[in-house]
């Protein structure tokens, strides 16, 4: 075999070595701090029930209230990037032989994994609206909850990557998040907004991850409401240009500035 094949293939397992320590590292911890999974799916399986009882609709903001558990799931786990930098683990990271482009996958993977699982978990709760899209339905649906949690992580990770505090990153996050999830189609459809309103929504990418969801589930397209398809494409698209972003930051970053 030739020398650079060698070296190619050492790479190669350097990298998906590191992505998988760093993906089971995340499981790992989450499994030790169980009440984790009572804060992230609990708040809004109780904020659900009593919007939707109020309004009459249990069905028409359930996916607004998953995407919700999700995205602030996903975006605040990272959060222990910063915990990570403090207690010395995010230096040993960089000056590994493994590529930057691999730690940042691994941890986002992690991440992803575990809001994966809660929207799951969040998403058993769906007969209690009265409505059932089928398995096909079900399968679509989780397979969309894992592009919006890979989304919202890599837009955590993106963010965290820039904080130096715990507190900085939960008031940075609450200010992107909230206002993004409030216009995104979740609390009233698209059609029913005022004209300014509207265009605020179509150009907000939480709309997009909002709209897949419901068109999984709901197999149908509702008024004013993005298709599938291109809801799923602005969602992957966005989860794409954050990852690239987010390997820019790790690759301009180093070693000695965490020291």
């Amino acid at each position: 075999m030739k020398p650079g094949r060698v070296s190619e293939g050492r790479k190669g397992m350097h990298f998906w070595l590191a992505v998988g320590t760093l993906w089971r590292r995340d499981l790992v911890r989450f499994w030790r701090e169980k009440a984790r999974v009572l804060g992230y799916v609990g708040s809004p399986l109780v904020f659900w029930l009593l919007i939707g009882s109020g309004f009459g609709d249990l069905a028409f903001f359930f996916p607004g209230a998953l995407v919700l558990t999700v995205m602030f799931s996903a975006a605040f786990s990272t959060m222990s990037l910063i915990e990570d930098r403090r207690e010395g683990f995010l230096l040993s990271m960089l000056v590994s032989p493994a590529p930057r482009s691999s730690m940042v996958l691994g941890k986002i993977l992690g991440s992803s994994t575990l809001a994966w699982i809660q929207g799951v978990v969040f998403l058993c709760f769906l007969p209690a609206t009265g409505y059932w899209p089928g398995a096909a339905g079900i399968l679509g649906a989780a397979a969309v909850i894992f592009l919006i949690a890979f989304t919202f992580t890599v837009l955590g990770f993106a963010i965290a990557w820039q904080m130096d505090s715990t507190q900085g990153f939960h008031a940075v996050m609450n200010l992107v998040l909230l206002p993004l999830w409030l216009v995104s189609g979740a609390l009233f459809p698209i059609a029913s907004a005022h004209g300014w309103v509207q265009w605020l929504m179509r150009l907000n990418p939480v709309t997009y991850t909002v709209a897949a969801l419901r068109q999984s589930l709901e197999r149908g397209a509702a008024a004013g409401v993005p298709p599938l398809s291109t809801s799923v494409l602005v969602t992957a698209a966005f989860a794409i240009l954050l990852f690239a972003a987010s390997t820019m930051f790790a690759r301009r970053t180093s070693a000695g500035s965490f020291a």
